[in-house]
C-alpha cells in the first residue's frame, strides 16, 4: 500500500473528517462570540459604568507610554498591562461556556428521551417463528 493510499485512508475515516468540521465551525462560533461580546455587552456595559471602554484600560509599564493613549498605541509604544483586553476576553469565555453548558443539557436531555421511549419488540427469530407455528399446530391436533 502506498503511504498516498494510507494517508487518504486515514484522512477520509470519520472521526477526523468529524474533527476538521468541529474545528472549522468552532472557529467561526468564536469569531460570532468575539463579536456578540465586543460589539454588543461591552458596549452595554461601558453605557451602564458611564461610557467606559473596557479595551483601552491599561496600565503603562514603560516610561515611552503614556496613559491616555489607545491600547493599541500604548503596545506599540512599549510594556502595558492590559486588563481591559482581558476583561473581555474573560467575558467571551463566559459566554462561550454558558452557550457550550445550554447546547450539551439540551442533547442529554433528548438523550434521556430516547432512552426513556419505550423500544419495540424485537422481531422474532427464524426458531421463534417455527417453535410457534410447530405449537400452533401441536393446539389444533388436541
Amino acid at each position: 500500500m502506498s503511504i498516498v493510499q494510507e494517508f487518504k485512508d486515514f484522512a477520509m475515516k470519520g472521526n477526523v473528517v468529524d474533527l476538521a468540521i468541529g474545528v472549522i465551525i468552532g472557529a467561526s462560533f468564536g469569531k460570532i462570540v468575539e463579536s456578540v461580546v465586543g460589539d454588543l455587552i461591552m458596549p452595554i456595559i461601558g453605557a451602564i459604568t458611564g461610557g467606559l471602554d473596557f479595551s483601552n484600560y491599561y496600565i503603562p509599564l514603560s516610561s515611552a507610554v503614556k496613559t491616555g493613549m489607545a491600547y493599541e498605541e500604548a503596545k506599540k509604544g512599549g510594556a502595558v498591562l492590559g486588563y481591559g483586553n482581558f476583561l473581555t476576553t474573560v467575558v467571551s469565555f463566559m459566554i462561550i461556556a454558558w452557550v457550550l453548558f445550554i447546547v450539551v443539557k439540551a442533547i442529554n436531555q433528548l438523550r434521556r428521551k430516547e432512552a426513556a421511549a419505550p423500544a419495540a419488540p424485537p422481531e422474532p427469530t427464524k426458531e421463534e417463528i417455527l417453535l410457534t407455528e410447530i405449537r400452533d399446530l401441536l393446539a389444533k391436533r388436541a
